[in-house]
């Protein structure tokens, strides 16, 4: 008897399948539970008003999802682009560059949005840490972590220099203090706090975990190596 034998998948191209698979489910299901939310503001967005759509949460989540379509098609451009001089990580750094702008970009604009008293009221610093921590809630807990995590998942993926957890906890850090620092100086009315600088560095390192299997590490070169001296004739 003739059996057909089918060749046989790659162990790691199954498993980024399967986690492919459960982030865009996980997705899927996020969108799911906040959809009424996010239709509230659809309306004013799709009229292109700014008031009701870009100066509201639920109008800012709503267009970063309605730019996913545009942010993959940027990201197939750029890696047919690579692809055609021979970059064999092509894909990869490609989506870590979008990744980065598309998943970064919304959640610091929702930072920087102004308060009632905007320009008016002189700025607020609170420098003692964890005590605006209990005030935040689980909401204002998970937005916070969500502000560089985008950053954390990619940045190391794109970046070789990057490939590591302190320097991923440095660049949440500093750029979460630049983010607190234009706060105060803008006098946005916005408090800036010390502890949003601990949980969006936090959560940049959570992401950085997340994306450890595919950080991108920089493979020595030939003109890396270290050239033997030729052997003296015989």
């Amino acid at each position: 008897m003739n059996h057909t034998s089918f060749p046989s998948v790659p162990p790691h191209r199954t498993r980024g399948v399967v986690r492919l698979a459960l982030a865009l489910l996980g997705l899927a299901s996020a969108v799911f539970v906040v959809r009424r939310p996010l239709m509230m503001s659809a309306p004013m967005c799709m009229a292109g008003r700014w008031h009701g759509c870009f100066d509201t949460f639920n109008g800012v989540v709503l267009m970063m999802l309605v730019a996913l379509p545009l942010s993959a098609l940027v990201v197939w451009a750029l890696a047919r682009r690579r692809r055609a001089t021979g970059d064999t990580s092509a894909w990869r750094t490609s989506l870590a560059e979008v990744g980065m702008v598309h998943g970064t970009v919304p959640f610091v604009w929702l930072t920087m949005m102004p308060g009632a008293g905007a320009g008016t009221v002189p700025g607020r610093v609170s420098l003692v840490p964890l005590r605006d921590l209990v005030t935040m809630g689980p909401l204002g807990i998970a937005g916070n972590l969500l502000v560089f995590a985008a950053l954390g998942f990619f940045a190391p993926m794109r970046f070789a220099a990057l490939a590591s957890l302190p320097r991923v906890l440095a660049l949440g850090a500093g750029c979460s203090a630049l983010v607190e620092t234009a706060q105060y100086v803008l006098r946005l009315d916005r408090v800036s706090s010390v502890d949003d600088v601990l949980v969006n560095a936090t959560g940049a390192v959570l992401a950085a975990l997340a994306s450890r299997h595919w950080w991108r590490t920089r493979a020595k070169t030939p003109a890396d190596r270290p050239r033997t001296a030729p052997a003296p004739a015989g």
